[in-house]
């Protein structure tokens, strides 16, 4: 039995949130606590390798993992010879150009020839200002990028940000925007049959608890004299799910997955037509 071998950062919020998606997707691995630099489930079909973020796509290419779960601006980066297979909702972030608040400069087309840039991209950053017509002196750097123009090493730099905060603590100021990355799901270009199945299964599982996330379980008792109207305002998936009840021909159970920022509103509106009973739960998974 072929097990599939999947790469993780080996820390970080990226980390922890992709284990706990793995977990969530019913692919159970050892607590935490329990962990080292590789774990497998107790059914030995698949394995998660701990690695550096930076490592993942050459880890993929080279086939010592099938899958990975790396940034974009890395992937974007590395060049790596590996297949994209699925853009997930989290590690949102952009790659930009930021310089000193005092200068001058409102885009990249308004920074010299003779500059200085310090990145720890210095693959996107060097072919970005190659399209502008300039050929800047890039400083790769593997941390703190931001404190380089204060400290003399460069004029701009060309890092990642979420929030803007850490460049403006430092006194810099964007200027450009050159590409917007979040985590994605890589794959090896040559996996066997066997292993592109259990990629299928994997992925799939991760898209259902990705959609559950944003949705809730709502069951209410309501009078079938306003099922009509309640139709109206909570569709479902397809249509709500209704169900007798036993000695009452008046009311009905209705059970229907609602988009969660609709649920308050929901609640609202049926109680004004009668619903009763109306428990809200979270929904773990959903299968299209």
């Amino acid at each position: 039995m072929e097990m599939l071998n999947i790469a993780i950062p080996n820390k970080g919020r990226l980390s922890e949130k992709i284990y706990d998606l793995l977990n969530s997707a019913g692919l159970v691995f050892p607590s935490k606590e329990e962990r080292s630099l590789q774990v497998t489930t107790k059914d030995k079909k698949y394995s998660i390798i701990f690695v550096r973020t930076q490592d993942i796509p050459m880890f993929v290419e080279n086939g010592i993992a099938d899958i990975g779960f790396t940034g974009f601006d890395i992937l974007t980066e590395c060049k790596a010879e590996v297949d994209k297979i699925m853009d997930l909702d989290f590690g949102y972030c952009e790659m930009v150009v930021a310089v000193k608040e005092e200068d001058t400069y409102q885009k990249s087309e308004d920074l010299p020839q003779n500059l200085k840039i310090a990145t720890s991209f210095p693959n996107i950053a060097r072919e970005y200002f190659k399209k502008l017509g300039k050929n800047p002196k890039v400083i790769e750097v593997s941390g703190a990028t931001e404190i380089t123009p204060r400290l003399g090493l460069s004029d701009v730099v060309v890092d990642i940000t979420s929030s803007g905060s850490t460049l403006k603590s430092n006194k810099l100021r964007v200027i450009d925007k050159i590409l917007d990355s979040s985590a994605v799901v890589i794959q090896n270009k040559n996996l066997s049959e066997n292993k592109k199945e259990k990629t299928h299964v994997v992925l799939r599982a991760l898209k259902s608890v990705i959609d559950a996330r944003q949705k809730k379980y709502l069951m209410a008792h309501v009078p079938k004299s306003s099922m009509e109207e309640i139709r109206k305002f909570l569709p479902g998936l397809s249509s709500p799910t209704v169900m007798t009840l036993s000695g009452d021909d008046e009311h009905v159970v209705m059970h229907v997955v609602v988009d969660e920022d609709k649920v308050f509103d929901s609640i609202d509106k049926l109680k004004k037509l009668g619903g009763q009973g109306i428990l809200i739960m979270t929904v773990d998974q959903m299968v299209r």
